[in-house]
């Protein structure tokens, strides 16, 4: 297994971050002004555009035989993934790392960093037409999902990097740790057979839990593998592309998901080295040692030990007079008793 060292990725990761990105609400227009710094070592293709007529790009890199799809925001309001891909860009500036060197030639990488611009402007997760992308695989009624297959049928890749966000309800099964980054090799069919192609997605994803638990111990999760006919993962790993799902979530008092941009990062830079490094993705058991996500966390709880009943609030993310506002809104109010709060406040009396 080629795991990249922390020092090498947190060292990396200091001097690649993308400063002009920061916070969860990422636009078309905070990118855009970021492809000419590019264009020196990319291609940059314009793809299409949105319903409603916002471009969408991709940015392709690299001479090897390996073929890599990544994209991110198919939900416009989930953009740690974006900002994780432009820092990795700008890993590509300036490769003299010799890890670099060997993914771009042994890889060809296809990056779409933003494939729902219309969301991403509202901040919701779905497209300027009110579909979720991520369940149009099927029908591909939404421009945005012909963009994505489009590419993805050109481009024929061996591997794809599916980028969301979870929300901070989301724990890692019998701990009280936040799931900081879950991971999913989708199922093909119902009956959740562990075929060649998951196989090997598994292959992918151990190499980059192994690197995470060296840094952010018992804090990654893996999502349920429920077959969902018309997801884009579950339709894309059916079709023969091995599709890694990688889900940023929260770290504590991470709530602009900055902490989880790192480790998304790390992720993606272990996930594409290990492509590149290996040639037989078969062992895949130990995908399995990865704990489930499951859903204890409340965002705050107040707990009065005198009585039954405990109040769970949750913050609800809205734009308000062209601002991102988090805003605390009553969820629960019964035991919770086996619940966690990211914030726990004891009322004596």
């Amino acid at each position: 297994m080629s795991l990249l060292t922390i020092a090498f990725l947190e060292t990396l990761f200091k001097k690649k971050r993308e400063t002009t990105l920061f916070g969860k609400w990422i636009r078309f227009k905070d990118i855009k002004q970021l492809f000419k710094k590019y264009e020196a070592i990319f291609e940059i293709t314009q793809i299409g555009t949105s319903e409603k007529e916002t471009p969408i790009y991709k940015l392709k890199i690299g001479t090897g035989d390996k073929k890599i799809l990544l994209w991110s925001q198919m939900h416009g309001n989930e953009s740690t993934g974006t900002k994780a891909l432009f820092d990795l860009f700008n890993c590509f500036l300036n490769d003299s790392e010799n890890e670099i060197k060997t993914i771009l030639e042994t890889c060809t990488l296809v990056f779409i960093p933003m494939l729902n611009p219309d969301g991403a402007e509202a901040y919701t997760r779905v497209n300027g037409n009110n579909m979720d992308l991520n369940r149009d695989a099927v029908d591909r009624k939404a421009k945005e999902s012909k963009i994505l297959r489009g590419v993805l049928e050109e481009f024929d890749p061996q591997f794809c990097f599916n980028l969301h966000d979870q929300r901070t309800i989301f724990n890692v099964q019998d701990t009280n740790n936040p799931a900081t980054i879950s991971f999913l090799a989708p199922s093909e069919e119902e009956t959740r057979a562990l075929t060649k192609g998951r196989k090997e997605t598994m292959h992918v994803i151990i190499a980059m839990n192994a690197m995470l638990q060296k840094v952010i111990p018992n804090c990654v999760g893996r999502y349920t593998d429920e077959f969902y006919p018309t997801a884009t993962g579950d339709n894309f790993q059916k079709l023969g592309y091995n599709t890694v799902l990688i889900e940023s979530g929260h770290y504590p008092n991470d709530y602009l998901r900055e902490a989880s941009r790192k480790y998304t990062f790390f992720s993606i830079l272990q996930g594409i080295y290990h492509i590149a490094k290996t040639t037989e993705f078969t062992s895949y058991r130990d995908y399995f040692t990865i704990p489930n996500n499951d859903k204890s966390f409340y965002d705050v709880i107040h707990r009065f030990p005198n009585s039954k009943l405990d109040v769970a609030y949750q913050f609800k993310d809205q734009i308000i007079d062209g601002k991102l506002t988090s805003t605390l809104v009553k969820i629960e109010e019964k035991s919770l008793k086996g619940k966690i709060g990211h914030h726990e406040i004891v009322f004596e009396s």
